[in-house]
Order: C-alpha cells, then sequence, then structure tokens
C-alpha cells in the first residue's frame, strides 16, 4: 500500500500562460485604480486644488472685486517679511501655542484621572468639562467678554471681594493675550479630557495587577511606570490636535480684541482675515495663508518626528 502511494506521479500546478497572468494583473491594476478614483479625485477637489489656488493667488497683486490681476512673483511674501505686523502676529501666534498647548494637554489629563479614578458621577463631570466644546465659540466669547468686563464683569467683582483691585483684561496689551490664551485652554480641556480617557479606559487591568504584585508603593508610582507610558500614542495625538487647533485662533480674537490694543493680540488668522476682508488685499492675504499652512506642517512634522521615538506603542 505504502509502495502505491509512492509511486505515484505527483501533481505539479499547470502553468498560467505568459499572456494571461499579465491581463489578470492588468485587470487587478485597473480595479484598484477604479476603485480609488473617487477619493483621490475628493483629495484634490478639497484638499490639493484649494492649496495650489492659494499658493498662486499669492503670487498675484490680486484684490477682492478687481477684474484683473498681474503675476508679481515673490512680491507679497518680500513685504510681508519687511513688515512689522507680520512678526508681531507671527510672535503673538506662537506664544498663544506654547501656552494653550501645554496648559490644556496636562489639565485634560488630570481631570481624565481624577474622573476616572472616582467613584461616582463619572457621566456628569464629563458632561460637564465637554460643554465648552460643543458650545459655539463665538457665543462663549461674547459671554467671556461681559464676564471680563472692567466696571460690572463678574470676574473683577470677585476679585474685588478678595481686596484685588480691578484689571482693564481686554484693553491692557500686558495681560489680553494671556487672557485669550486661558479662554482657549477652556475651551480646549473638555476635548483633551474625552481622548485621555478613551485611552486610560483602554490600558489592560492586569498592568496594574502586575506592578501591584511587583510592589510598586503608590499610585504616582503606578502613573509613571504603567499609565503615562501606555498613553504615549493617546498624548501624541492630542499634542498634535491641540497645536494645530492653537495655531487657528481666530473666534476670540475677532470677537473680544479686534487685534488689540496696539497689535497686541493680533495672530496670524486675525492678519489673514483683515488683509484679505477689511484692507481687501487678497493676494497679500494669500502669502500670509501660505506662511500659516507652513508653519503648521513643520509644527506636525517635528512633534511626530522627536516625540514619535518616546512613544509605547501597545
Amino acid at each position: 500500500m505504502a509502495d502505491q502511494t509512492l509511486d505515484r506521479p505527483m501533481l505539479l500546478p499547470r502553468a498560467v500562460p505568459v499572456g494571461i497572468s499579465r491581463w489578470v494583473r492588468l485587470r487587478q491594476a485597473m480595479a484598484a485604480y477604479a476603485l480609488c478614483t473617487p477619493a483621490v479625485v475628493l483629495m484634490i477637489a478639497l484638499l490639493v486644488g484649494p492649496i495650489l489656488a492659494v499658493l498662486a493667488l499669492s503670487l498675484t497683486d490680486y484684490q477682492l472685486g478687481a477684474k484683473s490681476l498681474a503675476f508679481i512673483g515673490f512680491e507679497n511674501y518680500a513685504e510681508m517679511f519687511a513688515e512689522r505686523v507680520f512678526w508681531i502676529s507671527l510672535a503673538n501666534t506662537l506664544l498663544y501655542v506654547a501656552i494653550v498647548v501645554p496648559g490644556s494637554v496636562l489639565l485634560g489629563l488630570g481631570v481624565a484621572l481624577l474622573i476616572e479614578a472616582g467613584d461616582g458621577g463619572k457621566a456628569f463631570y464629563r458632561a460637564v468639562f465637554f460643554l465648552p466644546v460643543m458650545a459655539t465659540l463665538i457665543a462663549m466669547a461674547i459671554v467671556w467678554e461681559f464676564m471680563l468686563h472692567p466696571q460690572f464683569g463678574l470676574v473683577n467683582l470677585l476679585l474685588k471681594q478678595v481686596g484685588i483691585a480691578p484689571q482693564n483684561w481686554l484693553t491692557d496689551g500686558d495681560l489680553a493675550l494671556y487672557v485669550l490664551a486661558a479662554i482657549g485652554i477652556w475651551q480646549a480641556v473638555g476635548f483633551n479630557m474625552v481622548l485621555f480617557l478613551a485611552g486610560i479606559v483602554s490600558i489592560p487591568r492586569f498592568l496594574y495587577d502586575a506592578a501591584e504584585m511587583d510592589g510598586v508603593p503608590g499610585a504616582w508610582e503606578r502613573f509613571r511606570l504603567v499609565t503615562w507610558p501606555m498613553l504615549g500614542p493617546v498624548t501624541l495625538f492630542v499634542v498634535v490636535i491641540t497645536s494645530i487647533r492653537s495655531f487657528q485662533v481666530f473666534d476670540t480674537v475677532h470677537v473680544l480684541t479686534k487685534g488689540g490694543p496696539n497689535k497686541a493680540t493680533e495672530v496670524l488668522l486675525y492678519t489673514m482675515y483683515a488683509e484679505g476682508f477689511e484692507f481687501f488685499r487678497s493676494g497679500y492675504a494669500a502669502a500670509v495663508t501660505v506662511i500659516f499652512l507652513v508653519f503648521v506642517l513643520l509644527l506636525t512634522l517635528v512633534k511626530i518626528r522627536f516625540l514619535d521615538k518616546k512613544v509605547h506603542y501597545q
């Protein structure tokens, strides 16, 4: 029986003709391109196309409403780099980002840890801290304008009760940008809290059990050895998203200060808006937009390049 089995001829796979195999691969490639085409068209229409249009517009002298335009090369960029207002708005934007990003990330993480450590009322606290994210920022900026009013604002009334002199929060050049940054932190904490809560819930419980068996003494050591390393991917995402959102600050500036006093709160997006829709210099505003996009791209690449090395993935 064994000899008969060994004597059977081995069946080899039938060779596919070269022409047919090439036709199959071609059909597969055509199907793949057909499936990708809608996504590519949408990406070009909604992302790449507008960016190229803004880049082309920045090389012209176009003014909003004009019937003609002329190609002027990099004159808009040369004028922009020579203007004091641009450098002020860039410095204000970078300072705003430097305050809002660490403040909102750390507070969001702290709130998430406190909520997750609590025994009850988690849904209530999540809803309360997430309310600023759901609210319209322009409407909330108007509320903040009344709260920060130098004469009858709630903030000054509370400070007066403890013996602190009232402040001109939005008209003092030394305070206004920091006030806007505090509002930005208040608005971003809830969003970051939700992301950190999702990361904390996804951490396997057995890691904490193993840490306890290894004699990890307290909550701080458990956070340092287990929670924080496992939150690496979430933290990277939160930092990048918060940085981009902070660079896009416009609503509070437009409603509360209009870039004042004396350009103390003017940021890149407000400069872009003022040049494009108040002074009708669309070509110059497009150049500011290109610089804004370059900064956002560089910020994202730098954070991913350097922070990704310290991220621990599950």
